[in-house]
């Protein structure tokens, strides 16, 4: 049902009858109800839903990250999430139509900020179902504190599954021994590091460390 925000000779927001009010670059813009089309979809159409749904289907799972992570990286009126979702679509996604659209690991981003990255950030795998991650000293650019909190997201495509270490360890630490599901020994993974302030108001660029196969 509509809302006649103005009277009732004014205009209204949502749906009335067979029309849908909607607030549009400071107007009030009236119109009939879409209608599905009765035509079947083009080839372009199809390519273009595939590629959607994959984007969307992959970030929804690490979406409380992006919240975070793309936080300053949107535009007015625009989510955090839906920010995600357009830079990766657009450079995260490799392949030609529906048939093979994959996602490009390496080019994945779940954080995108001022904050800078650690120099030569590592990583190894020593023990069962475990990674060693380490990086050195300093931030890249200048912007950032030793308390600012790190965590790791780490994807494997053959279980489908993510598992992630939010805020694991300060900057200052300079490793972390990162736990993962026995079920994942054998595996290959990717795995990626960010940063966010102590605080939680700014964060990195999320950085892709790698692939490897765990023990």
């Amino acid at each position: 049902m509509g809302k006649a925000l103005w009277g009732t000779s004014g205009g209204f927001q949502g749906k009335n009858g067979a029309n849908i009010g909607r607030w549009l670059n400071g107007q009030n813009i009236v119109g009939p109800l879409p209608h599905p089309s009765l035509l079947p979809p083009t080839t372009g159409q199809l390519n273009a839903r595939a590629k959607f749904g994959l984007t969307v289907t992959f970030l929804s799972w690490i979406s409380p990250l992006i919240k975070v992570g793309f936080q300053d990286a949107h535009k007015e009126k625009q989510t955090a999430f839906n920010a995600a979702f357009v830079y990766n679509y657009r450079n995260a996604v490799t392949g030609t139509s529906a048939d093979n659209y994959t996602i490009d690991y390496p080019k994945v981003m779940y954080s995108k900020g001022r904050l800078g990255l650690s120099y030569l950030a590592s990583m190894a795998t020593t023990e069962d179902a475990q990674l060693d991650l380490s990086w050195e000293a300093g931030i890249a650019n200048g912007i950032g504190k030793p308390t600012d909190l790190a965590t790791f997201v780490v994807y494997n495509p053959a279980k489908e599954l993510f598992v992630t270490a939010v805020g694991a360890v300060p900057r200052s630490a300079l490793s972390f021994d990162m736990a993962l599901p026995a079920t994942f020994s054998g595996d290959n993974v990717y795995v990626y590091m960010s940063f966010v302030s102590a605080d939680g108001k700014m964060t990195s660029d999320s950085f892709y460390m790698g692939a490897t196969v765990v023990q």
